[in-house]
């Protein structure tokens, strides 16, 4: 990205501004990177950096420089959560009986409005630094919540356009707990 000012004073403090993506500075410009890679400032940290700049009522010209890669058509790339979900269900042997699984997502600004409308199935927040949670399941009883329900709560996710991915990390199969409501998973050194 390219960032343009020209008075001299407000192109060093929007440097300052910028400072958290790396910006070169010069010839009137402001250069920058923004990545989704994770190797650099993602899409809503460059957002609220912006956002500070113009708060500072800073006037310049932002351009797009260079793209790497190829962008996806958001309309035939993009999977449903919800969708996900059945296909990872649909992998699992016919007996299993207890999982936990992550939802990642794909915009940390999501985070809140996500927890709200996941609450029935009590996610977890992530202990990677990731936006997103983690929660369990149980097939037919123990503790966590039905596939059913968490299947209507990423339809939920889907429907507000919070998008991300899902993915089981662990599954017992053929556990008949006997006195407990269900199987304990040790994520970390903390049960989960």
């Amino acid at each position: 990205m390219s960032l343009a000012i020209k008075e001299d004073a407000a192109r060093s403090r929007a440097a300052a501004l910028l400072g958290p993506a790396g910006p070169g500075v010069g010839n009137k410009e402001i250069r920058f990177t923004v990545s989704t890679k994770g190797s650099g400032v993602g899409p809503e940290a460059t957002r609220r950096l912006l956002r500070l700049i113009d708060q500072e009522r800073i006037v310049g010209r932002l351009e797009l420089v260079e793209t790497l890669g190829l962008r996806p058509d958001p309309e035939h790339s993009r999977r449903s959560l919800a969708d996900a979900w059945q296909e990872a269900l649909e992998a699992l042997p016919s007996d299993w009986s207890d999982l936990v699984a992550e939802i990642e997502l794909d915009s940390s600004a999501d985070v809140d409005r996500a927890a709200v409308l996941c609450a029935p199935i009590n996610p977890m927040q992530l202990s990677t630094g990731r936006p997103g949670f983690r929660f369990r399941c149980a097939s037919r009883f123990g503790y966590g919540a039905s596939a059913g329900m968490v299947g209507r709560c990423l339809a939920r996710l889907d429907e507000a356009d919070i998008t991300g991915r899902v993915r089981i990390t662990r599954v017992l199969s053929d556990v008949q707990p006997l006195g407990t409501q269900g199987a304990t998973f040790a994520v970390g050194r903390r049960p989960s």
